[in-house]
C-alpha cells in the first residue's frame, strides 16, 4: 500500500483523485457503492506485480475526488460518469489506444456503458456482480424496481420526490425542496443505526450476505444489523468511514437518482450491446444474482445475445456481493488469467 501513488487530475471540471501502482499496460479499476479506489487494493497489488499499471479513481462524488455538484443529481448521469473515465484515460494513458477495464457494482454499470459507447477504448473487460442489462424501451430502472419490489426497495427509496436535496454533513441536516425531512434524514444516515453513524451503515452494507434485495421501509430506515464480515478488517472499515464521514453518501446516491435520466439518454443505444471481449464474475450469494429472471438471463443465452464476446461466466460458490474484497485471491487470478490473453 505504501507504494501506491496518489494524484489529483483535472477531469471534466473535477479534481479526480486517482491511485496508481505499477508500470505497463493500464488496467482501469472502477468502484461501486459505497466504495472507493481502496476497494481495489488487493487487485492493484496483484496486477502491478505482473507487469501492469493499475489505475483506480475515486469516482465522481466519492472520496477525495472533488468538484461534483451534489445538489444536482443530473450531473451524475451515466454520460458524466463515462465521460469522466474517458477524460481520465486521456490524461493518464495518452499513448494507449485501448486499456483493460474492471468494474464492480455501479462501477460495472459504468464500465458496461463505457464499452458500449466507446469500444475503441476498451481492450478487454472484466465485470463483477452486475451483468449487462439492455435498455427496456417501455420502462426505466426506477419504475422497474418499484414494480418488481415495491416502494421500500432501495432504488426507489433513493429517489427524492420533493425536489433538490442538499446535505450538510457538518450538521447532518437534510433539506428537501427547502424543508427539513427527518424521515429521509434517518434513512440517509442509516435509519435505526443513526446514533452509530457512518461506521454502522458501512459495516452493515459491506458485510451484507442476504440473497434478498435491500429494503428501507418508510419510517424505519436502514433496518439491517450484522456482524462485520471477517474479510473487512477494522482498519479497512475505518478507512471507508474516514472518507464517507467527510463526504457523506449523497454523491453515490445521486447515481441512483439519475437513473431515470440515464434511461432517456440511452435511447440511441436501445437494443444495443457490448462488443468487447468480456468476462463476468458473480458471487453465488449476491442478492443481485437472485433477482427475478437474472440467472436465466445470465445462463440461458440472453446475456450472450447482448454481449456476444462474453467468453466466461464465473459464479463463486459461497461468495456474496463484495467479491473483490471477500475473495481477492480468486478474483485476482480470474482477472489476470483473462487479460493476459490479450
Amino acid at each position: 500500500m505504501e507504494k501506491i501513488v496518489h494524484k489529483q487530475i483535472p477531469v471534466n471540471g473535477l479534481q479526480m483523485h486517482v491511485a496508481e501502482l505499477g508500470e505497463g499496460p493500464v488496467v482501469l479499476f472502477v468502484h461501486g457503492f459505497p466504495e472507493l479506489w481502496y476497494t481495489w487494493r488487493h487487485q492493484m497489488a496483484f496486477v502491478a506485480e505482473r507487469g501492469y499499471r493499475a489505475v483506480a479513481p475515486d469516482m465522481r462524488g466519492y472520496g477525495e475526488t472533488t468538484g461534483a455538484p451534489l445538489d444536482d443529481p443530473s450531473k451524475s448521469s451515466i454520460m458524466h460518469l463515462v465521460g469522466d473515465l474517458i477524460g481520465l484515460l486521456d490524461a493518464v494513458a495518452p499513448n494507449e489506444e485501448k486499456v483493460f477495464v474492471v468494474g464492480h457494482d455501479w462501477g460495472a454499470i459504468v464500465t458496461w456503458h463505457l464499452a458500449m459507447y466507446r469500444p475503441d477504448r476498451v481492450k478487454a473487460l472484466v465485470n463483477l456482480s452486475v451483468p449487462f442489462t439492455p435498455r427496456n424501451p417501455q420502462m426505466n430502472a426506477v419504475e422497474s424496481a418499484r414494480q418488481l419490489y415495491g416502494d421500500d426497495h432501495y432504488i426507489y427509496r433513493f429517489q427524492v420526490a420533493h425536489g433538490v436535496m442538499y446535505v450538510d454533513f457538518g450538521t447532518r441536516d437534510v433539506i428537501l425542496g427547502g424543508r427539513f425531512d427527518p424521515e429521509f434524514h434517518l434513512f440517509l444516515l442509516g435509519g435505526v443505526f443513526e446514533e452509530a453513524g457512518t461506521k454502522e451503515v458501512l459495516k452493515n452494507i459491506l458485510s451484507y450476505r442476504g440473497t434478498s434485495p435491500f429494503y428501507f421501509p418508510k419510517g424505519q430506515g436502514f433496518n439491517y444489523s450484522v456482524d462485520r464480515a471477517p474479510w473487512l478488517t477494522e482498519d479497512d472499515l475505518d478507512y471507508y468511514v474516514t472518507k464517507f464521514d467527510k463526504t457523506g453518501f449523497t454523491g453515490g446516491v445521486n447515481y441512483y437518482r439519475a437513473l431515470a435520466l440515464d434511461w432517456e439518454l440511452n435511447a440511441p443505444w436501445s437494443g444495443g450491446g457490448v462488443t468487447v471481449p468480456t468476462k463476468y464474475i458473480v458471487g453465488e450469494l449476491d442478492f443481485l444474482y437472485h433477482g427475478p429472471g437474472v440467472q436465466d438471463y445470465i445462463h440461458g443465452g440472453g446475456f450472450k445475445q447482448f454481449v456476444p464476446l462474453l467468453e466466461d461466466v464465473v459464479v463463486l460458490e459461497g461468495a456474496a456481493h463484495f467479491i473483490g474484497e471477500e475473495r481477492p485471491d480468486e478474483i485476482n487470478q480470474h482477472i489476470c488469467a483473462f487479460i493476459t490473453q490479450f
